[in-house]
């Protein structure tokens, strides 16, 4: 079947077309499909290159933490709610805010609220503090608990 040269150069014109000078689109969400049985393939993590920059981790943080927002403020002077006000909780002492009916066994911890023990806590609340009254906030995907500690760490008290 010959294709007639017209024919040939109207959709080389298209096609150059649609690769015009717009912008990229963004980010696009990519589902998997697996037949059942099949294992799942381990996503690599991101490279420090590819993660992007300090201040979208912390976008990053802000986002992943409206799941959070329902039970706890972030500004400084908001009252307490379900949870403690978490504003300036990187580096404080846990069970620090005042007013708040934190359960005896956070009381008992001793924690400072450092990275790593956030990153630890928000992990697995009940298993880094049996006994905590948190057992609705665990954020197992590491690279959002890291987001959200970054984030939190913008979230002084003054």
């Amino acid at each position: 079947m010959k294709i007639s040269t017209h024919v040939m150069a109207v959709g080389l014109a298209f096609a150059l077309a649609s690769c015009g000078s717009d912008p990229a689109p963004g980010p696009v969400e990519q589902i998997v499909v697996r037949e059942p049985g099949e294992a799942a393939q381990p996503v690599a993590a991101a490279t420090d290159e590819e993660a992007g920059t300090e201040t979208d981790l912390v976008a990053t943080g802000e986002t992943v933490f409206a799941t959070c927002s329902g039970c706890h403020a972030v500004e400084p002077d908001a009252a307490a709610m379900a949870g403690p006000n978490l504003a300036g909780i990187v580096g404080a002492k846990a069970g620090a805010v005042e007013g708040f009916p934190y359960s005896e066994a956070l009381l008992a911890s001793r924690l400072t609220w450092t990275e790593a023990e956030l990153d630890a806590y928000l992990a697995d609340p009940t298993g880094k503090v049996p006994g905590t009254t948190m057992v609705a906030g665990a954020l197992p995907d590491p690279d959002r608990r890291k987001a959200v500690i970054a984030w939190l760490a913008t979230t002084g008290s003054d």
